[in-house]
């Protein structure tokens, strides 16, 4: 008999580490999973018990490898939150390709894989949870960080139809869709001094208001007033409208 526990994709750091800190405090076995060993190696050790995985999720295999390795622990994914993501800010045809693909199996294909690996024994079961990091860029297309704003429409849509698909069966999907958070995502992006960076907020509250809309099994979960401004913003400006304003916001 595997016991239930959450798995936090993206943990070593920025919102994946909030959510390992907020999920502890909850209570219950907890699966940290990152490339940076050392790092999730020290956040396991601060939150005291919690299991540390180091693995490569955008490489070939790895999310059906590491759900073997949480069944070796003997446990189970009751709660699963797909954290695990960059970003990359550029012109799409000057962009280093192998990079966009990678970018695109993390963002897209490992998150993808992980949904569809967990949750067949969550309906089984009848009680499971899936929180999917999408992101206001989700509303919209985003020049100069084409396939971040692609992968995260895919991860929106993704996310809504399998809310749909399970209404009823006992387990609840929701879509995060923060902001402009302040993480070490903007440094990696190579956009830290964008206008974007500058207005990020709180991780702990976006994190919170993630597991609060899991918990209440909502479809799509926007931190933030200014945050739901903008996820609507598609609906009161035309598209060309917003292309110029994301555009802009990039520089």
């Amino acid at each position: 008999m595997t016991r239930p526990a959450t798995l936090v994709t993206g943990a070593s750091a920025g919102l994946g580490a909030e959510f390992a800190r907020q999920c502890r405090a909850r209570g219950g076995e907890l699966v940290l999973v990152a490339r940076r060993r050392e790092r999730l190696e020290a956040l396991a050790a601060e939150l005291g018990g919690a299991h540390a995985v180091a693995a490569d999720l955008a490489a070939p295999g790895a999310a059906a490898r590491l759900l073997d390795q949480v069944a070796g622990l003997g446990l189970h994914v009751e709660t699963l939150v797909n954290n695990a993501g960059f970003g990359a800010s550029g012109r799409f045809s000057a962009a280093p390709a192998q990079r966009l693909l990678e970018m695109i199996d993390l963002n897209v294909r490992a998150l993808t894989e992980l949904c569809r690996l967990a949750l067949p024994a969550m309906l089984e079961r009848r009680r499971g949870f899936i929180l999917n990091v999408a992101s206001t860029a989700a509303f919209q297309a985003g020049p100069n960080s084409a396939v971040y704003y692609a992968g995260k429409a895919y991860v929106l849509s993704l996310t809504e139809a399998l809310h749909q698909e399970v209404k009823g069966e006992g387990v609840h999907v929701t879509a995060l869709c923060p902001g402009p958070t302040a993480t070490e995502f903007f440094e990696v992006a190579g956009n830290a001094g964008s206008r974007l960076a500058k207005a990020a907020t709180d991780p702990r509250a976006v994190v919170r208001a993630g597991l609060e809309g899991l918990a209440r099994n909502r479809a799509i979960v926007v931190p933030g007033l200014m945050n739901k401004v903008t996820a609507q913003s598609n609906r009161l400006l035309p598209r060309a409208a917003m292309r110029r304003i994301v555009a802009a916001m990039k520089a």
